[in-house]
């Protein structure tokens, strides 16, 4: 996911600010415009989802871009939502440079542990991947990220959705006011700016996009046998899904075999 962004994307804001006095971060977006293009590409590649599945998974993109927002800017991040009932896996990923989110749902083939898990992988330029699982209570997405913060951030986190497809995210820094951060509601929020000093700290912008191509999916078909690479090109094509937003590509043997005779040479 570095490559650079398609002009037409439309732009969604996250604004980050420090909560003075009470020793908290707060970072908030609008996301309107990403969901615009999350709903053209679900267009664009025939996919459908029922009502609350496309709402969990519109969570999961808000909650790993204000988390993003909050990282290191050379910071990557992939959550696995996996959710006991109804039995699915949510999947988002993302990095700030460029500031792209991207994710999908899977129903099917999930593996069922009897209880909801929250995997976060982490990478970061010149560190070791980072991995932390925890059991969560509930199927709210925003919820799951907030018991993530606790168990796994040790970092009280509230997260809010709000009118317009608005959200924001408040999380504890060192000495914070934790019991005036666990106080907050939904109707304080929209006055914040009125109750406390919010001092603007940066703002970064986030768009859906995966950036994969057909040609982005040839090295995991490089790695089957060659028996099972003829069998997925019987017809003269094959049909490829991406892991990551579930796009579906049609790609001709010709181009694969291309590619792959560049990578050899």
């Amino acid at each position: 996911m570095s490559q650079m962004l398609s002009p037409d994307l439309s732009v969604t804001e996250i604004r980050c600010y420090f909560v003075r006095k009470r020793n908290c971060l707060l970072v908030r977006g609008r996301f309107g415009p990403l969901y615009m293009d999350y709903y053209l590409h679900l267009m664009q590649h025939g996919i459908k989802h029922p009502e609350k599945l496309d709402e969990m998974l519109k969570d999961g993109l808000a909650g790993i871009a204000l988390h993003l927002a909050s990282r290191p800017h050379d910071e990557n991040c992939a959550w696995t939502i996996n959710i006991h009932d109804p039995l699915l896996n949510i999947f988002v990923t993302g990095n700030t440079h460029p500031g792209r989110v991207t994710g999908r749902l899977f129903t099917e083939d999930v593996r069922d542990t009897g209880h909801s898990l929250f995997i976060a992988q982490t990478t970061r330029t010149h560190m070791q991947p980072r991995q932390s699982m925890i059991e969560f209570q509930g199927r709210d997405v925003l919820s799951a990220v907030e018991q993530f913060y606790t168990q796994s951030e040790q970092r009280p986190t509230r997260l809010f959705r709000l009118p317009d497809e608005d959200f924001v995210q408040i999380s504890a820094e060192p000495d914070a006011d934790v019991e005036w951060l666990n106080s907050l509601t939904d109707t304080d929020i929209p006055k914040l700016d009125e109750s406390e000093h919010l001092t603007l700290l940066e703002t970064r912008n986030y768009v859906f996009d995966c950036g994969c191509t057909a040609e982005r999916m040839f090295p995991m078909l490089s790695r089957l046998s060659d028996e099972d690479i003829d069998y997925v090109f019987e017809d003269g094509e094959a049909t490829i899904t991406c892991p990551r937003c579930a796009a579906v590509f049609r790609t001709p043997r010709s181009d694969f075999d291309e590619w792959k005779s560049r990578l050899d040479s």
